[in-house]
């Protein structure tokens, strides 16, 4: 195992990784002197939250630690499903049997064979309620997990279960190194050892993580030596980083300097259409948003055709759905049409208390323009006499803030976005609408709770016919969007700047930054 030094943060409990110029040197590596010869340079609006792939929540964290762990399974742009540690999937006669057949000659970066215990041993630790686990209720129909050989892993489920392979590809289902697991959560959490193209060199915690290739790595090496990813908070400070070349890639541009910034004949603009939606949600456990007839009074108080017209400069859609329309489930809804006379006279008529201040919490740097988001809306509802306090917060604070359990949650309304990782309805709804992903659980975070709602979900992910699925999100959207737990805003387009010399990098739909075969030029 490759020794790491291993330095507590303060605060929060986590913890600060640092790759040791010693250790590097004791294993023949290079030691880091911070370049290498093909080194990318990314800078994002927030940190990673941990390097334990299992528990993070978040596409920022992601975006890193992709480099390192792979999945089972991965999709393409269009939703494909790829082959990556696996080879073959089969679903038994039964309807409720999956065999995995995987990929041999895998090791990971500390030796570790990949192999049938590997699978069972991560799958097993994502399933035990004591790894809390971010994106357990994904995989939380799988009763049995079985080794027939050593490339061959038997799950079964009660129930047929439809999304399961895509579920397998969502990177929350990363593969660890189980001499790293068999050492404790702690140890995991300092040292994220998996089967990718990259390693870890560093964290320097709201600073920087650096990644160096892996000379080792069972598929196709990567083209660079290194990458650096930066947490810079505002959209423009990101911008000028990519304007002066101390960055290579720019994630989320600001949407009214895309077209300038693609004109430059050093830089380039990648345009891809998202599979996040915005939104505001309410805690419909605190009154008045306990009351379906306050929750759609604010939706028709916001004006979300100006928000994407004046604030994202046409880089995003409003919504009419919980999801975005390249989701598969999505089903269109009547959206609430702009009408502050109308949501003036719903509040009047459900006794709205006109006379106290609510208050927004939102981050920033995380969503394309969400600080300015949050100021549009709450000029909306001061229009029809709404007071609203916003407060700002830092991205990983905000996470541990929003998720909280229910009597210990003091949120009224807040903003976030949600994107669907594995393309498919199920992680679109179930995560934020079904009752039993109440926090610490899963994200529905606004405490909302429809036996109905649940109901449709729950016949949706236990079926494998995709009609019959289809039938069941539809429903389910129907439902949601008549009692409204969120302000619902609009879908992102993704914005991000890249130097001119910059060839390969992959901005997936589902918010995945790849830079696996990037170079510079």
């Amino acid at each position: 195992m490759r020794k790491r030094g291993v330095v507590p943060m303060v605060g929060k409990g986590r913890i600060l990784v640092l790759a040791f110029v010693l250790g590097a040197m004791l294993l023949g590596a290079a030691p880091f002197h911070g370049v290498y010869a093909q080194t990318l340079t990314i800078v994002q609006g927030t940190d990673i939250e941990s390097l334990d792939v299992h528990v993070v929540t978040s596409s920022p964290s992601y975006a890193v630690l992709d480099h390192i762990f792979e999945t089972l399974f991965e999709l393409s742009p269009e939703g494909d499903i790829i082959y990556r540690l696996a080879t073959g999937f089969e679903v038994g006669p039964d309807g409720r049997t999956y065999i995995i057949t995987l990929r041999e000659g895998v090791t990971f970066a500390d030796g570790t064979p990949f192999n049938a215990e590997a699978v069972k041993a991560n799958l097993e630790r994502i399933l035990d309620p004591e790894t809390r686990a971010a994106y357990a209720n994904l995989i939380s129909p799988i009763t049995e997990i079985n080794v027939i050989d050593d490339y061959t892993v038997e799950l079964r489920s009660d129930e047929p279960f439809g999304p399961i392979q895509v579920h397998l590809a969502h990177s929350g289902m990363g593969m660890i190194s189980p001499a790293v697991l068999a050492r404790g959560n702690d140890y995991v959490a300092a040292n994220p050892v998996g089967t990718g193209p990259f390693e870890l060199v560093e964290w320097r915690q709201g600073e920087q993580v650096v990644l160096r290739k892996r000379a080792d790595y069972w598929g196709e090496p990567a083209k660079l030596d290194g990458i650096v990813f930066r947490t810079i908070v505002d959209d423009g400070a990101r911008l000028l980083e990519l304007e002066a070349g101390t960055a290579d890639v720019a994630i989320r541009i600001p949407p009214t300097e895309w077209q300038r910034i693609d004109a430059n004949p050093n830089m380039k603009v990648d345009r891809t259409t998202g599979l996040r939606t915005i939104y505001l949600y309410f805690n419909v456990t605190k009154p008045p948003f306990d009351d379906a007839r306050v929750r759609q009074a604010f939706n028709y108080a916001v004006n979300n055709d100006a928000i994407v017209t004046a604030l994202l400069a046409g880089a995003g859609r409003p919504s009419d759905a919980p999801m975005a329309p390249a989701v598969f489930g999505y089903s269109p809804q009547t959206p609430y049409t702009y009408n502050p006379q109308r949501a003036r006279q719903m509040l009047e008529e459900a006794g709205f208390d006109f006379s106290r201040t609510y208050t927004i919490h939102h981050p920033t740097g995380r969503y394309n323009q969400d600080a300015l988001i949050a100021q549009a809306v709450q000029q909306n509802l001061r229009a029809i006499g709404v007071q609203t306090e916003l407060v700002t917060m830092e991205w990983t604070t905000y996470l541990d803030f929003v998720r909280r359990p229910v009597e210990d949650n003091e949120v009224e309304i807040a903003l976030l976005g949600w994107g669907v990782a594995t393309m498919d309805a199920d992680y679109a709804l179930v995560e934020m609408f079904h009752s039993r992903q109440w926090p610490p659980a899963g994200f529905n975070l606004g405490f909302y709770h429809n036996p109905a709602v649940d109901a449709a979900l729950d016949e949706g992910r236990f079926n494998a016919d995709p009609e019959a699925r289809l039938a069941a999100y539809a429903e389910a959207q129907r439902l949601i969007w008549e009692d409204a737990p969120w302000i619902f805003l609009h879908s992102e387009l993704q914005l991000t700047g890249l130097r001119a010399n910059i060839e390969g990098f992959v901005v997936h739909p589902t918010e995945r930054y790849l830079a696996h075969q990037a170079e510079k030029h």
